[in-house]
């Protein structure tokens, strides 16, 4: 029969055989083994040197050539434009659109050979945010068959880990007049581990301070006197179920109902709680104050935030930010017709990047937070070492750069490298599976270990390799 999921690089371990000997000669688990056998699955490999994860996803790719993989010495047209500044590392120099980013370039490590094949945008989010390529390579959005995201895949392994959800999504789901991409579900470990999401569609701009979170709001028509009666009424009425159904739809209720009626969670989201000037520090709009959001979630529990970096919406028209092709329609006629690589001097693009990234590094070393929370800075692929015919960058997945920080990575470490242009992977390839590993490894997690599928079959969490020199 062949296997609906990758198959593993390597054989099972002994603790996983040993657990797969509770299988039925017909494969199926016994009802009264699968505890056992999610346990023994579930086991961590070596200790975590994370607690909780940003995960922060510049959709679109961002231009790797112009930001922190500079070829100073390449020829006209493949050399960045911009001038080259110090960073806190010495000899890596960045470009001058992000100066406040250069300050904490010690906290940061480099992954320089990140690769895979697919310079198309769906192909590449559905692999890079699952990070494992789709079983069929044209579904690129989210399945209950998909393998599931990596905040499904850490809450299965971990647990709960408190009041509040294990993995948060902001702004929004990654979409494009679509449903979302695969990575941002339970896939077929099913609906209680996706993740919590606000505001399905695009709504508002970077220009708008507010980040509307209306999906623990109560509906207009609920008073919090209506809604304790519905609490009440829930729990007179009979259900017609065994045990351990009810235990587990209980478990789903009393979650929904926390979420929205305990004051103390409800807190969290709520960003007056901030002062004024660290709203303006990170930046009075979506994403500036999405990653405040996510610094105020792992601060109070919650395991694994993702931060899409995606669209807004101008005249009616919808811009991928770091989308930086160069093409006049790309800026859907805002503040003129700028080129690609103006485009990322715009007030949308790196200038708030700059301020927000940087912000949130600051933010989580002074309250003590870095050390034990990673963040990732990733893309579905970079920019091409050539400059184009209207001055910007066309997607280019055969080499490009992500950046991890914290959580027990080596900040100023530099992995793998591109050759002289910057077109291909000099040394040491990384794969989006490899990174997906990466993430995996900080909290506990080796590519041995299991998590059980639909039927209870054992499935390897990653199908990658850590780099495991990024840490230490």
């Amino acid at each position: 029969m062949l296997s609906l999921f990758p198959q593993p690089r390597r054989g099972i371990s002994r603790r996983a055989a040993l657990s797969m000997g509770a299988m039925s000669a017909g494969g199926m688990l016994l009802p009264h083994t699968v505890g056992a056998v999610e346990t023994a699955l579930g086991a961590l490999s070596h200790t975590p040197t994370a607690k909780r994860c940003i995960s922060i996803y510049l959709c679109g790719g961002p231009s790797q050539p112009d930001l922190w993989d500079l070829k100073l010495d390449a020829p006209s047209g493949i050399r960045t434009y911009f001038y080259p500044i110090s960073t806190a590392v010495p000899g890596l120099p960045f470009g001058e659109l992000i100066p406040q980013v250069a300050r904490h370039a010690d906290k940061l490590a480099f992954i320089r050979s990140m690769t895979h094949t697919n310079n198309d945008h769906n192909g590449a989010i559905a692999h890079t945010l699952m990070g494992q390529l789709p079983r069929i390579l044209t579904d690129f959005y989210t399945d209950r068959g998909d393998h599931p995201g990596l905040g499904a895949i850490l809450q299965k392994v971990l647990g709960e880990g408190g009041d509040l959800p294990a993995w948060v999504v902001l702004p929004r789901p990654f979409i494009t007049n679509s449903p979302p991409y695969k990575g941002q579900s339970g896939g077929f470990l099913g609906t209680p581990y996706d993740p919590l999401t606000f505001n399905k569609e695009l709504k508002g701009s970077l220009s708008e301070a507010p980040l509307k979170l209306d999906a623990i709001q109560l509906g207009g028509d609920v008073s919090p006197s209506r809604f304790a009666d519905r609490k009440s009424l829930r729990n007179r009425i009979g259900q017609p179920l065994d045990a351990t159904s009810i235990d587990r739809l209980n478990g789903f209720y009393d979650k929904s109902f926390q979420l929205l009626d305990d004051v103390a969670t409800s807190s969290v989201f709520d960003l007056e709680q901030e002062t004024a000037s660290t709203r303006d520090r990170y930046g009075r709009n979506e994403y500036g104050q999405s990653f405040l959001m996510a610094r105020r979630l792992v601060e109070s529990g919650v395991r694994f935030v993702n931060v899409f970096w995606t669209f807004y919406d101008a005249k009616g028209c919808q811009f991928n930010l770091w989308d930086n092709h160069g093409v006049a329609n790309d800026v859907c006629g805002v503040d003129g017709q700028l080129t690609g690589l103006q485009q990322l001097t715009h007030q949308y693009c790196t200038p708030s990047f700059d301020r927000s990234f940087s912000a949130l590094l600051e933010d989580l070393e002074q309250r003590g937070l870095l050390d034990n929370t990673l963040v990732s800075v990733a893309g579905e692929f970079g920019r091409t070492p050539k400059i184009n015919g209207t001055n910007g960058r066309d997607h280019w997945a055969h080499c490009y750069t992500n950046l991890l920080a914290g959580g027990g990575i080596r900040g100023g470490a530099i992995y793998g490298s591109s050759d002289a242009n910057g077109a291909y992977v000099k040394d040491n390839p990384v794969t989006p599976e490899d990174f997906a590993a990466t993430i995996l490894h900080a909290f506990g997690l080796s590519e041995d270990t299991f998590i059980p599928d639909a039927l209870g079959r054992p499935v390897r969490v990653t199908t990658g390799s850590p780099v495991s020199a990024l840490f230490g």
